[in-house]
């Protein structure tokens, strides 16, 4: 007399099934939902424990206008129900299971409450799912996520949390209550429709801790109501941001608004439908397959023209099987690729966890030894946030690693030669792990804030494309480096002056400035001037960097030109650009290009990377002289300069601007030491101002070293500025030719340092006073 096993459900036939004939559910005592045909069902459901098997076939013949023997239910029982798992042993003993255990699913899970007591407290919450409640809610839901993101915005929120340790851990806390909450969803929508849910608790899932759910009982309802519960724990998300906000207008501080951003990140991962999210189990019920992943390899199968009669591809019914044959194309390469990306990044994450471990392990001593509790707990909690994914990540890896070997081991087992080309496999496999993982010297490094991380940057990594160079991108060619210099790392990096050869057949490249540069020749025609310098011309400064560029031609002639300028920059992102480029291709000449560049943050900025460059390069050169000077100096303030700051900044911009419109009358070597004057003083008024923020040293003043560039060759020295001779420059030519470009008795940017700033600032906690250090002049020579 079969029995069934202890904690075996019968959930019935799948309401809503995607199959062409529909499966019934079955639940074993240690959670796993079993799917079987309607004739194991109707077995299943003549077992009580007290018919004989000859009993059992009769009631089944009843139910399925089949004739079935008793034989026939024994034969089920031993090569079926037995093996599953759903009956006890003919001896009366418990049956030994084995739970499925695919790759993506959770590990280490850990039960906090039982079923009755996961009913309990959900069971309130139930309520909400009524129409009155959950319209007003997702209407409220979806306004706040368009005041957030596209008018509020979160910069004030992202400062006032970094700025205040303790509400950066509020938000962290709350972030994780809501994780939980969001399981409630699950449970009191599975409650609603009428099923019980199980246990809760939590575990690890991919590389993320993780709370759980058992819904299983919600199969048992109609279609309706498992997408109900699937979209609950969405739905209770939406909850926690209405009261967020609430909250907000309450309590005004911005802070609590991160949270709201962290539930619509929340919500958005949860609809990835590649990985057990919610957003799986909603196309899962919604094509009524339960298990998407059980089809990936019938549905590929089944792609293939030889399998297209086969009985296992035409299980689905049409629409379903479409469905999922696009989710089996779209996510197996998805899968793989991430795969791939896993083992090619591994080494560079392993890096930058563990830097960044060490930075957060510095901050922490440094919070433990002021007393600071909140910086200690933010660090300490950094430090699990950092090294739980690296865990998870290796986790993974491990167990690729190993269900790949023990699938080959097994499929190969009596097949000599398949074994031979699966350890050959094998081999190159760990042949180049070991080559992608080698600890050389650039494998391990940590991560920079400058790189793109592009899925081909993670390929160059592994082989970089030499010949292939262009900006922001990693690659190799042959530079000469001089002997008794260190060589540049990617931690210590130089400014070098790239000379990459062009080809000889192809058309100049297009000029990147719309008007020529002071100095340069540009023909009595139309077409734009050939470039004679064997390297591109620098492009045209973005947004509001500012640039000066003398580019001399002509033989006997001296050209300056001159980039003043005032940037107010309102947080985010400081990169402004400040250039000076002097280059020479002539005799008995000079060029020469001053940048003077300074740079007001508003507020507080996340990335500031100001940037000064400094260029001179003579070409083909005789008896000439290049010389580039670029100063910037960057400081931070706290909202506009009061009227007098903005008065004394305006008079000293005047007495910059007399400055570049007399430079030609000032020798090179003071033009360095007035603008370092002009410049101190400038930063003397702006500290001095009530809206700087005070520096760390009171009575230290930031004066930035400037970046100079010199370059020149041996022979006469040709008119200088300042000079008793002549300037060529301002004296036709004999032969009656003139320097082209600009007036330079005019700056080639205008300033207008009496602008306000265009945003209301936020307060800035540190100063910033940056500027990039003074490359060494070069001389060189020319024939």
């Amino acid at each position: 007399m079969p029995t069934h096993a202890a904690g075996v459900q019968l959930l019935g036939e799948l309401a809503g099934s995607g199959y062409r004939e529909p499966p019934s559910l079955v639940r074993r005592g240690d959670g796993q939902t079993l799917q079987l045909t309607p004739l194991l069902y109707q077995v299943m459901e003549a077992i009580d424990g007290v018919r004989t098997t000859d009993e059992i076939a009769g009631t089944v013949s009843s139910a399925t206008s089949r004739s079935v023997t008793g034989a026939d239910i024994e034969k089920l029982i031993a090569a079926q129900l037995l093996p599953l798992g759903l009956l006890q042993r003919p001896d009366g003993t418990e049956p030994e299971v084995k739970r499925a255990n695919p790759l993506l699913r959770m590990r280490f899970r850990i039960a906090v409450t039982d079923p009755e007591r996961t009913r309990r407290l959900t069971a309130p919450f139930a309520r909400l799912f009524t129409p009155f409640v959950a319209v007003p809610v997702l209407l409220a839901f979806l306004a706040i996520c368009w005041w957030l993101l596209f008018d509020k915005g979160l910069g004030s929120a992202t400062h006032q949390a970094f700025e205040k340790p303790g509400l950066l851990l509020l938000v962290f806390l709350v972030t994780l209550l809501s994780a939980g909450f969001h399981e409630f969803g699950h449970a009191a929508a599975s409650t609603r429709g009428g099923a019980a849910p199980g246990t809760m608790g939590a575990g690890l899932y991919l590389v993320w801790p993780a709370f759980y759910t058992d819904v299983t009982d919600s199969y048992r309802l109609g279609r309706v109501g498992r997408l109900r519960t699937d979209a609950g724990g969405l739905y209770f998300n939406a909850i926690v941001s209405v009261v967020i906000v609430l909250l907000w207008l309450a309590t005004r501080y911005d802070a609590l608004l991160l949270i709201v951003a962290t539930q619509i990140l929340q919500m958005l991962r949860q609809l990835t439908p590649i990985v057990r999210f919610d957003g799986y189990h909603l196309l899962a019920d919604a094509t009524g397959v339960p298990d998407l992943f059980q089809r990936i390899r019938p549905t590929l199968r089944g792609l293939l023209p030889w399998h297209w009669g086969d009985q296992e591809s035409k299980v689905l019914k049409p629409g379903a099987r479409a469905v999922i044959s696009l989710w089996v194309l779209l996510v197996v390469p998805m899968l793989l690729g991430s795969l791939l990306l896993m083992v090619l990044a591994f080494p560079r994450v392993l890096g930058t966890a563990w830097a960044s471990i060490v930075e957060q392990q510095q901050h922490l001593s440094t919070a433990w030894s002021t007393g600071d509790v909140g910086g200690v707990a933010a660090r300490a909690l950094g430090i699990v946030a950092i090294a739980i994914p690296v865990a998870g990540l290796v986790y993974i890896l491990l167990r690729v690693l190993r269900q790949t070997v023990t699938s080959a081991w097994q499929s190969t087992r009596d097949r000599p030669v398949r074994r031979g080309l699966a350890g050959g496999a094998a081999v190159a496999v760990l042949a180049a792990l070991a080559f992608v993982w080698w600890p050389d010297g650039q494998a391990y490094r940590p991560v920079q804030a400058y790189e793109s991380g592009t899925v081909l940057d993670a390929v160059r990594a592994v082989a970089p494309m030499a010949g292939q160079l262009r900006a922001g991108a990693q690659d190799d060619t042959v530079v000469l480096w001089p002997a008794d210099a260190a060589l540049p790392t990617a931690d210590s990096p130089a400014l070098s002056l790239l000379l990459v050869p062009r080809n000889p057949g192809a058309a100049p490249a297009p000029v990147g400035r719309p008007s020529p540069a002071a100095g340069e020749d540009t023909g009595s025609g139309t077409d734009p001037p050939a470039w004679v310098f064997p390297f591109d011309r620098p492009n045209a400064p973005d947004g509001d960097g500012s640039q000066a560029l003398a580019v001399n031609t002509t033989d006997g002639s001296v050209v300056y030109d001159v980039a003043f300028a005032l940037v107010w920059a309102d947080g985010g992102t400081v990169d402004t650009t400040n250039e000076a480029y002097a280059f020479a291709s002539c005799s008995g000449c000079a060029a020469v290009a001053v940048g003077f560049q300074v740079v007001l943050v508003v507020g507080q900025a996340d990335v500031v990377v100001p940037q000064n460059l400094a260029e001179a390069v003579n070409y083909n050169c005789v008896d000439c002289v290049a010389f580039a000077l670029a100063q910037q100096l960057v400081l931070t303030v706290t909202g506009p300069l009061s009227e007098g700051s903005m008065t004394d900044l305006a008079g000293l911009f005047e007495e910059l601007a007399e400055f570049g419109r007399n430079i030609r009358d000032v020798p090179l070597s003071e033009i360095q030491a007035r603008l370092s004057d002009i410049r101190d003083r400038m930063a003397a008024v702006i500290q001095a101002d009530p809206a700087a923020v005070p520096a760390v040293d009171p009575a230290a003043t930031p004066t930035p070293v400037p970046s100079v560039a010199g370059s020149s060759t041996p022979g006469p020295s040709p008119a200088a500025p300042g000079s008793a001779t002549p300037d060529p420059a301002g004296t036709p030519d004999p032969n009656g030719s003139q320097p082209a470009g600009p007036d330079p008795a005019e700056p080639s940017v205008p300033v207008t340092p009496a602008a306000s700033p265009p945003a209301t600032p936020v307060p800035s906690p540190t100063p910033s006073a940056v500027a990039p250090p003074t490359p060494t002049p070069s001389a060189t020579s020319a024939p």
